[in-house]
């Protein structure tokens, strides 16, 4: 079953069709932030005739402008919503495709004391006894729920320090990053997204290796029976060779400063 969207990939990856088609693509903001996208597309485009228009935002808006219909393929990291998603019959098949991990960052003078910990959800644990400033998302994202989870391991409420040590700013990851390293406070992000990101000052990540900040990527074609307007055809094209060795080949090369930003890992 896992492996039905793929039985086509060596044709779809290797011969375009008759005429270019066009999908939209729901992703996060991580994997548009981290560039993967500009590397990669031109790829599939040329492999696929596909065209793929992003639209990048949080994953819990990704999926709720996919279960609207607006949208053909859906490229986010919420596992468990993925599924869901899937299973309210929105969706088809959701597949692993890549992973990376996410790590918690602060400044130099680390007044929590967390630096070096390989243990996120005391670290988060720290940060409240300490009452230091954390900057959170605060918008459903796949990196915001990751943090959520955090936080109840932690047995802490952060909401109510919220406008206090505690601020949700109801941005993608690079605005976040942005008013952490302004307010000189700690905050979660995507491993992707901090590589990537040029402002980081004196900031650093301190806590990382943690098997909690596991960040896995799925892929789902979006119901063309839920969906009529979906175009499967080159949905499938897309996914397909996101999933084919080419595809994964492209995002395994998407590299900052000769670091490799997300590890494919699409069922074989």
């Amino acid at each position: 079953m896992i492996r039905l969207l793929c039985l086509a990939a060596a044709f779809c990856a290797s011969a375009h069709p008759a005429a270019a088609r066009e999908i939209i693509v729901q992703s996060t903001t991580s994997t548009a932030n981290s560039g993967l996208y500009d590397h990669i597309l031109p790829l599939a485009e040329r492999a696929t005739g596909v065209t793929a228009r992003v639209v990048a935002v949080g994953t819990g808006q990704a999926l709720r402008n996919a279960a609207n219909c607006d949208g053909d393929v859906l490229l986010v990291h919420s596992r468990a919503a993925e599924e869901s998603f899937v299973a309210a019959g929105h969706g088809v098949s959701r597949m692993d495709l890549m992973y990376n991990d996410f790590v918690i960052v602060g400044p130099a003078d680390d007044p929590a004391g967390i630096s070096g910990g390989t243990d996120a959800s005391g670290a988060l644990a720290a940060i409240a006894s300490a009452e230091a400033p954390f900057v959170s998302r605060g918008d459903d994202s796949g990196t915001h729920r990751k943090e959520m989870e955090l936080w109840s391991e932690a047995r802490a409420d952060p909401s109510s320090a919220s406008g206090g040590w505690y601020r949700e700013v109801g941005s993608g990851m690079g605005a976040a990053l942005n008013v952490a390293i302004g307010m000189g406070a700690y905050t979660i992000t995507d491993r992707a997204t901090w590589i990537g990101f040029a402002n980081k000052r004196d900031f650093t990540v301190l806590v990382e290796g943690d098997e909690a900040l596991f960040n896995q990527y799925g892929v789902v074609l979006v119901s063309p029976e839920r969906c009529p307007n979906v175009d499967a055809l080159a949905g499938r094209r897309f996914i397909d060779w996101l999933l084919s060795d080419a595809g994964q080949a492209a995002i395994a090369g998407h590299r900052i400063d000769d670091r490799q930003l997300f590890f494919p890992n699409a069922p074989r």
